[in-house]
């Protein structure tokens, strides 16, 4: 089971960024994904959430009204619409799975995902 991020980069504040995150090895249509960030000497943070159906997205304060997470099952594909960055966002971007189907609990929690990408590395410059 793998989970590949992909979509980092160099930008300026104010630009936008589409993260992906493709799995392999197992279908996730029915697993709850997030997406976290850490930060250089910080600790790893939720950033989004989306249930498996779809049908609820979640997000740390910060990024609201900035950040758009969605999913296609069909393709086994989570994004991450990032628009407005900032210095603040810099962080390597990692994507997350639950670690069972259906699993309930606080999206928010680093305990519910069981998968975990490599991370993809986002800069925004000022």
């Amino acid at each position: 089971v793998q989970l590949q991020a992909s979509g980092g980069g160099l930008v300026q504040a104010g630009d936008s960024l589409r993260l992906s995150c493709a799995a392999s090895g197992r279908r996730f249509s029915n697993y709850g994904m997030g997406w976290f960030r850490q930060a250089p000497g910080k600790e790893r943070e939720f950033v989004a959430a989306i249930t498996w159906p779809g049908d609820s997205t979640y997000y740390t304060d910060s990024v609201k009204g900035r950040f758009t997470m969605s999913r296609d099952n069909a393709k086994n594909t989570v994004y991450l619409q990032m628009n407005n960055l900032n210095p603040e966002d810099t962080a390597v971007y990692y994507c997350a799975a639950d670690r069972v189907a259906y699993y309930s609990g606080s999206y928010s929690s680093l305990r519910r995902y069981g998968y975990w990408g490599q991370g993809t590395l986002v800069t925004v410059s000022s």
